[in-house]
């Protein structure tokens, strides 16, 4: 199922529509609910396979052309490393490709959310691993920051 990360175009109308579809219903989705743990799960099937999904709890997929960022063994959000080799490889496995590079890509196809990849994301909140990203998305607790984040 990875080759539909090659459509990221599709991907992204499927979750537009899916943010669209939750978005009335945010009041009963709760973080930390009974119903969370399904959402889990079907995070877990669904994206896991599509996206090598790490559940993280705040998935920024349309932010990056449709590429898990947590699939670089730096875990990098905003762009590559320096360490990216001349064939857009990663450094650290250089038979894989670079996660940034691919996100950058990819984004080149996403119409509605590509221009996102020029935003600079917070980093990652690492309370919310393992937690659904749909529900922290719709009830804006991915968007939180934590206590002393800020200034």
């Amino acid at each position: 199922m990875h080759f539909l990360q090659n459509h990221p175009h599709l991907l992204e109308i499927a979750y537009d529509a899916t943010h669209k579809l939750l978005r009335p219903f945010r009041s009963w989705l709760k973080p930390g609910g009974a119903v969370e743990k399904i959402f889990v799960q079907g995070e877990i099937v669904s994206k896991g396979v599509v996206f090598n999904c790490q559940m993280c709890g705040q998935c920024v997929l349309h932010s990056t052309g449709m590429t898990c960022p947590m699939n670089c063994p730096k875990n990098l959000r905003n762009g590559p490393c320096g360490g990216v080799r001349s064939n857009g490889h990663c450094e650290i496995k250089p038979e894989m490709p670079c996660v940034c590079v691919q996100a950058w890509e990819r984004s080149k196809d996403m119409p509605m959310y590509g221009s996102e990849i020029l935003h600079v994301l917070p980093p990652v909140n690492r309370r919310l691993q393992g937690t659904s990203a749909w529900i922290n998305d719709v009830t804006g607790e991915s968007k939180k920051v934590p206590v002393g984040w800020t200034e």
